[in-house]
């Protein structure tokens, strides 16, 4: 992967996650979305809150608190994402270099143009039904039932 941004991966993992296993009625809790994406909790504590910011996530706390979905699936892209915890550099702080000026970063700014087009394309719910015609069963919401 030439372009991967671990952060920019990170997040994407998160909301499939959070999509997966919650959606928006239900709750996940920040230390389940690190343990199922085998990463550290307080690396991911950020991501999340980046996430929250947006709008992309809602938290909910208390005991039975965690996250779930700010918006439907269908509304949220991966542009989203990817814009919602990406930080932009500051052009001022670089060094002036003729190459990168007028050939490299013209270049960049088109590929990165026409990724930001593919992935604006590319939303959860197209995700989830990837995952679903890969065989991967979605929990279940039913309400636990205690009847004898």
């Amino acid at each position: 992967m030439y372009l991967r941004r671990d952060r920019a991966l990170t997040a994407v993992s998160i909301m499939l996650d959070v999509a997966f296993h919650a959606g928006r009625a239900g709750v996940v809790s920040g230390a389940d979305i690190a343990r199922r994406g085998d990463m550290l909790r307080r690396g991911i504590e950020p991501v999340l809150q980046a996430l929250s910011r947006e709008g992309l996530l809602s938290s909910v706390r208390g005991p039975k608190g965690g996250y779930r979905l700010g918006r439907p699936p269908r509304a949220i892209t991966l542009h989203d994402i990817v814009n919602a915890v990406m930080e932009e550099r500051d052009a001022s702080e670089e060094v002036s270099n003729p190459l990168l000026d007028k050939v490299l970063a013209p270049f960049w700014q088109t590929l990165d143009g026409e990724i930001a087009t593919r992935m604006d394309a590319v939303t959860l719910e197209s995700l989830l039904r990837q995952a679903e015609e890969a065989g991967m069963q979605r929990p279940s919401r039913a309400p636990i039932s205690f009847s004898i």
